[in-house]
């Protein structure tokens, strides 16, 4: 994420607060109660943020986690594009070899 898309949210999160003030002030609540509200639905936003951000960590679907897997694919493709076919079938044939002997054991 963009420092500038941070920035954004960060104005759209405050922006949700004082649109939410002023709605319920607007619908007759007083400016005491619709402050407490409008807080409750601020801090309820960046809690359920904070807590999407920490699953996304443990679970390792973070751009970065996914950007560096894409990469380190593209990497191993373009190893395999380079293999002449006797080197691919050798490889496979290890491979094979090690699969039977694990299978065995």
């Amino acid at each position: 994420m963009r420092r500038i898309d941070v920035i954004a949210i960060g104005i759209v999160v405050f922006a949700i607060g004082g649109a939410g003030y002023l709605g319920l002030t607007f619908v007759g609540v007083d400016n005491i109660n619709a402050g407490i509200w409008s807080q409750l639905l601020l801090v309820g936003i960046i809690l359920a943020w904070s807590f999407s951000y920490v699953f996304r960590v443990a679970t390792k679907k973070m751009t970065y986690t996914q950007q560096l897997k894409d990469y380190e694919e593209a990497v191993l493709q373009k190893r395999l594009d380079e293999l002449t076919p006797e080197e691919l079938a050798k490889i496979q044939a290890e491979i094979e070899q090690e699969r039977i002997e694990s299978s065995n054991s």
